[in-house]
């Protein structure tokens, strides 16, 4: 028996390869699932099993086009009524692949159709090895259960039993292989760490720790963080069947005059992925800016609106490529083409730009201290906001200046802020499609105002590895 991890960097997706001899499984695939199918290659197995834990509420799963491409079967959760070709599956169901054993076990909590697999490599024992969890129980934290509206204390109350009344009744040595790690947002503060132990974290899990249900259920529906848009969209996706790769638009490259014909459609919008430093210096006037190396998938899924054909702004062919690799595991199937040349091919065309003013920390505090009126604005997550922030600012996540933006005046001078500038950058291409006149964005956000001495270091910021709950 062989056990491969594969992380998904941006939306911390961990999905597993169980081989054998001859056969393997994949567990929880990522949309582009060539990646499985070079692993396999390599291993010299062929993938006869795709199996899933459950709907995922925040990337499209690969199961159809894995099954379209190896001939694999797939196997679900019964109460999912998935629209597809399936195995449906109920507890006290086994998948038996050579000399391991899979039982099945429902545990409904984050979702209402998740299931989890209870490992057994029968060649040396009969006691469970470990157990695919998907969203249930993480390294440090369970599934949120407040995704559906209006479930989450009915969720809570099962996640609470999925919990106590059947995976901690496995061995403590029974490893856990959990569907995420720090950075989603399908949990709360998830460790970094990829695999625990059941008696790892029945010992250490702060959730664990609660043990009258409802405490538990309180603390599961209480100041959770803001859920991306996309969350209640990817479940029904995976549930009828995701749209196959080769079946999404053909990334096209546009010189600025296709470009600009395009954005006369108002069923187009430009999504510039560069740098905020970049955005700020010159962009393609109403453009969105979702700095690629931020979290782009996260934010796309998030904010953009799902019904509109995308057309990228990038720095060259291979950055406007990953975008498109990024978006599609969100969701995001529309992006149809980019800017051949990027900026400069749009600039030396003569066409109308954008700009957002860049400040840097002691700009911002010669402002802060200065007569001259100010809007100051916080777009990190509330928690962020609370551990540490500049006098006289207000709050407004960045997702959601789409909407609260009418709570600001466009003729005053406004000032963003974040953790680093990507998110207030975000926030900054908003309010110039809304007319804001004079926005300013903080280079290096909250980090490098903290580090310039003017304000205490945001706790979220100074740890790298920690759960992100933005």
């Amino acid at each position: 028996m062989l056990l491969k991890h594969f992380f998904v960097e941006k939306i911390a997706h961990s999905a597993y390869i169980l081989a054998g001899k001859k056969a393997c499984e994949v567990i929880d695939p990522q949309r582009d699932v060539d990646v499985y199918i070079h692993a396999a290659r390599e291993l010299g197995v062929v993938i006869s099993h795709i199996i899933e834990t459950h709907l995922h509420a925040d990337f499209i799963s690969g199961h159809l086009d894995l099954a379209e491409k190896t001939g694999a079967r797939i196997y679900a959760p019964k109460s999912a009524q998935c629209a597809f070709d399936h195995v449906a599956l109920v507890e006290g169901d086994s998948i038996l692949l050579e000399d391991m054993r899979l039982d099945v076990l429902e545990t409904p909590g984050h979702t209402p159709e998740h299931i989890s697999y209870v490992l057994t490599d029968t060649a040396r024992g009969e006691t469970p090895i470990g157990v695919f969890v998907g969203d249930v129980l993480f390294v440090g934290d369970v599934g949120r259960p407040d995704l559906f509206p209006n479930r989450a204390e009915e969720l809570a109350d099962k996640l609470y039993h999925s919990l106590h009344d059947k995976l901690l009744r496995l061995p403590d040595y029974c490893e856990v292989y959990p569907a995420h790690g720090a950075g989603s947002l399908c949990g709360r503060s998830m460790a970094a760490k990829y695999l625990t132990t059941i008696g790892y974290e029945r010992r250490y899990n702060p959730a664990l720790q609660i043990r009258d249900k409802a405490a538990f259920i309180h603390s599961l529906t209480s100041d959770m963080p803001p859920a991306p848009d996309h969350f209640s969209r990817c479940s029904d996706i995976n549930r009828r069947g995701p749209a196959r790769i080769e079946d999404l638009p053909v990334l096209e490259e546009m010189r600025a005059p296709q470009f600009q014909e395009q954005l006369r459609s108002p069923d187009t919008i430009v999504v510039d992925i560069r740098s905020y430093a970049a955005f700020a210096g010159m962009h393609v006037p109403g453009a969105w800016n979702i700095d690629m190396a931020g979290n782009f998938p996260i934010f796309a899924g998030w904010v953009l609106p799902p019904d509109k054909r995308i057309l990228l702004v990038s720095d060259d062919y291979r950055d406007a490529f990953q975008a498109n690799v990024l978006a599609r595991r969100v969701g995001m199937d529309r992006i149809v083409g980019y800017l051949s040349g990027g900026m400069y091919a749009w600039g030396f065309s003569g066409r109308k730009i954008g700009d957002i003013r860049a400040i840097s920390a002691e700009d911002l505090h010669d402002m802060v201290i200065g007569t001259d009126p100010i809007v100051l604005v916080d777009v990190r997550a509330s928690h962020e906001f609370k551990d540490s922030h500049i006098e006289g600012a207000v709050n407004i996540p960045a997702p959601d200046m789409r909407t609260r933006y009418k709570e600001l005046d466009p003729e005053k001078p406004t000032i963003l802020i974040c953790s680093s500038g990507n998110r207030s950058s975000l926030a900054g291409s908003i309010l110039k499609q809304h007319g804001f006149k004079e926005v300013y964005n903080l280079a290096g956000g909250m980090t490098g105002y903290s580090a310039s001495g003017f304000a205490k270091e945001c706790a979220v910021c100074e740890n790298p590895h920690g759960s992100r709950s933005f």
